[in-house]
Formats: structure tokens, C-alpha cells, sequence
């Protein structure tokens, strides 16, 4: 079971609740299917058609359905109670499943998202052009949106010498990313999203322009210390990604005692990007290979 790091709040699905936590320890949102299924299937007894429903996903051996977990939520009568609960992933693979017209548009999405990443995969183009057109419509500027990519492929260029020095996918990545974060801000990756009030959202799509250029100085002068020095495996890769992280801390102390202006500041998307509002936003991305997926949570 797995245990809730807050307290359960609603989310409204046409004008309907959706009851959710939020894990604050695997930044990640739990859903209550229950009560989904309700909002889906309009079904007078929710509960009983989810125990229905799971027993046949079960009995087909549907893994996610095994995998799903129980929370304690605030029931209709004001008292917590153990229910299964979803992530996001789990979710949607549970809404392919339901017979609901409700559902179809949800599995309409899915389809066309396998198909744009089945196309990316044929030409990885298609995913540039789909972040930049993505971001401008999130109301980036073209010039922060061309900054982001740059970003986007200084890490992966980092990602890839770790690979090629023996650095374990996962954790170990994390620990050298958060390495190099604190060596150059003096926060963690965890810390700098809590200050600008962050959770699922990606650190990085909330970065000034200073913060991210900074962040990428870091991990651009790693990669070329670990082609120098050539670490073998986590340990020596720990030492080089704090001395390539301390290379944009000077960077950023000499600019703070310049302007006399702090560079991390609690500022974050809505702060300094331009707002706009009824926009449908896409699932495809280009593929980063952030510390989200590398399995400590978005950056």
C-alpha cells in the first residue's frame, strides 16, 4: 500500500470530483478509480463495477490492474477509507478498458499519441517540431523555447558520456544531477522546484533565462571534465559532475556580486512567460531524457 504524503484533495472532471493525492516523496499524482469509473460510466453502484472490472482485468493479466494501490480518502460520509487508486500512466491504461462513450476520447488521445511517437521514432525531427509548436502555444517566447531545445541537447550529450563511463540509469543519475545543481545554485533539484512551488511540472520549463543558461554551463563543462578525465563508474563521475557544477557557480557569484540580484529566484513559468489560456495542450515532447525518467522525478 502505498502511503499518502498529503492530505487527499479534489479535482473536478466535468464538474464532477475526482478525489487525489499527491505523493510529494515520487512527485506523483494518485487518482481514486472509483471514482472515475463513476464520472465515465455514469454507473449508480461504482464500486461494484470497478470490483468487477478489476477481477476481469485480473483474470486477463492485465499488470496494471495488479500493480494499482490503496489510499486512504475522504469518503462522501466525511471518514477516511481505503481505495484503489491510480497514477497517470495506470489511469489511462485502466480508461482503455471501460465500454464507455465517455472514454472514447481519451482512447482517441492515446491512439494519436502512439502515433505521433511511432512517427518521431521514424524521424526525430517531428519531435523538434512538435516541442517548439508545443511551447509557443504554452506562450514561451521563440527565443527561450530555441534556448530550451539547446538544453535539451546539452543533457543528453551528458546523459550519454555517463552511459559511456559506467553510470547506472536511475538513482545514479539523479544523485549526479542533483550533484551538479548544488554545486552551482547550492540547492538540489528538489529544492530549487519547492521554491518555485513546483511538482510535477519539469524544473526546467520553469527556469529564467539566467537560471537556464547557468544549468547548461554546468552540464556542458561536466561532460567536457568527464571526456578529460575519464571517470570509471558512479564514484569518480560524482567528483567530476561537483567540479563541473562549480564552474557555473562561479559563474553565477560573479554575477550576483555584479548586479547585486539573486539568480535563483522563486520565479516560475506564470512569472515571466506571456499567458495563455483554453489551449489543448499536446502529450508528444521531444524525448529528453530527464531525471524524471531516469527515475527521481521531473527536473
Amino acid at each position: 500500500m502505498v502511503e499518502s504524503k498529503s492530505n487527499d484533495a479534489i479535482q473536478l472532471f466535468e464538474d464532477r470530483q475526482i478525489r487525489t493525492a499527491w505523493d510529494e516523496e515520487k512527485e506523483e499524482w494518485y487518482f481514486s478509480i472509483v471514482d472515475v469509473i463513476e464520472v465515465l460510466t455514469d454507473s449508480p453502484n461504482p464500486q461494484t463495477y470497478w470490483r468487477v472490472m478489476k477481477k476481469r482485468l485480473k483474470d486477463e493479466g492485465n499488470e496494471t490492474v495488479t500493480n494499482c494501490n490503496a489510499l486512504k480518502m475522504t469518503a462522501a460520509d466525511g471518514k477516511k477509507r481505503l481505495t484503489d487508486v491510480a497514477n497517470t500512466e495506470q489511469l489511462l491504461r485502466i480508461i482503455q478498458s471501460v465500454p464507455s462513450p465517455k472514454a472514447e476520447p481519451f482512447k482517441a488521445w492515446l491512439a494519436m499519441v502512439g502515433r505521433e511517437r511511432i512517427d518521431e521514432t521514424i524521424d526525430p525531427e517531428q519531435a523538434i517540431d512538435r516541442a517548439l509548436e508545443t511551447y509557443l502555444k504554452k506562450g514561451y517566447t521563440e527565443e527561450w523555447v530555441h534556448q530550451r531545445l539547446l538544453a535539451i541537447r546539452i543533457r543528453n550529450e551528458l546523459t550519454d558520456e555517463w552511459s559511456k563511463c559506467g553510470v547506472e540509469k536511475g538513482k545514479e543519475y539523479a544523485i549526479l544531477t542533483d550533484e551538479i545543481s548544488r554545486a552551482w545554485s547550492g540547492l538540489t533539484t528538489r529544492q530549487h522546484k519547492m521554491l518555485k512551488g513546483l511538482r510535477k511540472e519539469n524544473l526546467r520549463d520553469n527556469m529564467s533565462d539566467m537560471e537556464l543558461v547557468l544549468t547548461m554551463l554546468a552540464e556542458a563543462s561536466t561532460t567536457d571534465i568527464s571526456k578529460v578525465a575519464k571517470p570509471q563508474g558512479f564514484s569518480e563521475s560524482q567528483d567530476v559532475a561537483r567540479r563541473g557544477g562549480k564552474v557555473a557557480g562561479i559563474a553565477r557569484q560573479t554575477l550576483e556580486a555584479e548586479t547585486g540580484k539573486p539568480v535563483i529566484t522563486a520565479q516560475s513559468a506564470n512569472d515571466f512567460r506571456q499567458l495563455v489560456t483554453d489551449i489543448v495542450e499536446g502529450a508528444a515532447v521531444l524525448p529528453e531524457r530527464t531525471v524524471e525518467e531516469d527515475g527521481n522525478g521531473s527536473e
